[in-house]
C-alpha cells in the first residue's frame, strides 16, 4: 500500500512538472507582423529578413509566425522604425542609418564614414559589447534590435558626369543615406533622403544627380546604370552596412525564453547568409555593368582627403555635444584602432600577396 501511494505521489509530481498547461505557456501561439524599409524587388536584403522570419518559425515549429511586409504595405519605408515604436507593428526590418533625423547616434548601429569594416563589426556586436551599448540606445526610442545582415563594403556611387575635384561636388543633389549626407554636405553636396524604392524614378527624373546606394547587385537591379554610368570606389561611407530587425521593446520583453534565442539566432545566420551572398553575386554584377558600357573609376585621394577632413572634424564636434554618439563612437575608433593593428600584418598582407604574385 505505502509502494502504491509513493509510486502515485511520483507520478503526481512528475505530471506537474510536465503538465501539458505548463507546456503550453512555454510555446505560445504568437503571431507579429514587420514592416521592412526594402522592396521586394530587393532579394537579398528582403530576402534575409524572409529567411529570418522563416528560421524563426522553424526553430518554434510553427508556433511563432513573423510575417513580413514590403515598403508601402503598412508604412513607408523611411517610417519602419516609428511604426514599431508606436506599436503599430510589432516589428520591423531597416538601416538604422535612416533615421539620423532622429539622433545621429543611429547611424552608428548601422555605417558611419570612415568606420568598421564588417570583420570589425561582427566582432565588436557579438564579443566586443556592441549589442549590448546599441541596445542601451534603442530602449529609449522604445524598440530592441539584433543585426540582421550585413552588405560588405559598399560602393561609392553613380555619377554623370567624373569626378575629378572636390569642386565638382559642390552643388550636386546625391541621394546618400546616414551620416554620410551630413558629411557630405561639408564638401558642398545636397544630400537627399530617398527610400530605396523611390531612388531610380528621382535620378530618371533629374531630381537628384548622383546616387549611392549599396553595390553593383542590389545597384543593377534598381537601373541606376540606364541613367548614370560612372561608378565610384571606395564606398568611404559605409565600409559595411549592418542592419537590424527591431521590435517593439514591450512586446520584445513579453517573449518567452525560447522565442528570444529563435529570434537571435535566425538573426545572427541572417547576417552571416547576407554577406556571402552579396560576396557571391557582386562580382558577378560588377562584370555585367562593365560589359554594358559602365565605367569603374576610383575616387581621386584629393576628394578623400577632403572629405575625411570634414568627417574628422564633425566627430570632434559632436562627440563634445551629444554623449550618446560619443560614447559608442569612441568604444568603436577603439576597437576598429585595434583591429587594424593586427589586419594590417595578417589579412592586408596577404591579399597584398596574392595580388603581387599574380599580378
Amino acid at each position: 500500500m505505502k509502494r502504491r501511494t509513493f509510486l502515485k505521489s511520483a507520478v503526481a509530481l512528475g505530471g506537474t512538472a510536465i503538465a501539458a498547461p505548463a507546456i503550453a505557456q512555454s510555446t505560445p501561439a504568437i503571431k507579429w507582423r514587420m514592416t521592412s524599409s526594402f522592396p521586394k524587388s530587393l532579394d537579398i536584403t528582403y530576402g534575409a529578413a524572409e529567411q529570418f522570419c522563416k528560421q524563426v518559425g522553424e526553430l518554434t515549429d510553427g508556433k511563432f509566425v513573423i510575417q513580413q511586409f514590403a515598403a508601402g504595405e503598412i508604412v513607408p519605408g523611411l517610417q519602419a522604425l516609428d511604426a514599431v515604436s508606436s506599436s503599430t507593428v510589432e516589428a520591423c526590418y531597416t538601416g538604422a542609418l535612416f533615421y539620423v533625423g532622429k539622433d545621429p547616434t543611429f547611424a552608428l548601429a548601422a555605417s558611419v564614414p570612415f568606420l568598421m569594416n564588417p570583420r570589425q563589426q561582427h566582432g565588436w556586436y557579438y564579443h566586443g559589447g556592441g549589442l549590448d551599448m546599441t541596445n542601451e540606445f534603442f530602449k529609449k526610442h522604445n524598440a530592441y534590435g539584433l543585426p540582421c545582415g550585413n552588405t560588405g563594403m559598399q560602393w561609392g556611387g553613380w555619377f554623370r558626369n567624373e569626378i575629378k575635384t572636390v569642386a565638382d561636388l559642390n552643388g550636386l543633389k546625391m541621394r546618400i543615406a546616414g551620416l554620410a549626407g551630413t558629411i557630405a554636405a561639408r564638401v558642398g553636396v545636397v544630400p537627399q533622403q530617398i527610400a530605396p524604392g523611390d531612388i531610380y524614378p528621382a535620378l530618371e527624373r533629374g531630381t537628384i544627380d548622383a546616387v549611392e546606394y549599396i553595390g553593383p547587385y542590389d545597384d543593377e537591379k534598381l537601373g541606376f546604370h540606364k541613367v548614370a554610368q560612372r561608378y565610384y570606389s571606395p564606398g568611404w561611407q559605409e565600409g559595411g552596412t549592418v542592419f537590424h530587425t527591431m521590435f517593439n521593446l514591450a512586446k520584445w520583453n513579453e517573449l518567452p525564453p525560447l522565442y528570444k534565442k529563435a529570434v537571435e539566432v535566425a538573426a545572427q545566420a541572417a547576417t552571416t547568409d547576407m554577406l556571402a551572398h552579396y560576396d557571391t553575386k557582386n562580382p558577378e554584377a560588377l562584370a555585367r555593368l562593365v560589359s554594358q558600357g559602365v565605367t569603374v573609376s576610383l575616387f581621386p585621394n584629393e576628394v578623400l582627403e577632403k572629405i575625411y577632413q570634414e568627417a574628422e572634424a564633425y566627430y570632434k564636434d559632436i562627440t563634445t555635444t551629444n554623449a550618446e554618439f560619443a560614447k559608442i563612437f569612441n568604444h568603436q575608433r577603439e576597437f576598429q584602432r585595434k583591429s587594424n593593428m593586427y589586419h594590417r600584418v595578417a589579412d592586408l598582407q596577404y591579399d597584398l600577396m596574392i595580388q603581387r604574385l599574380r599580378r
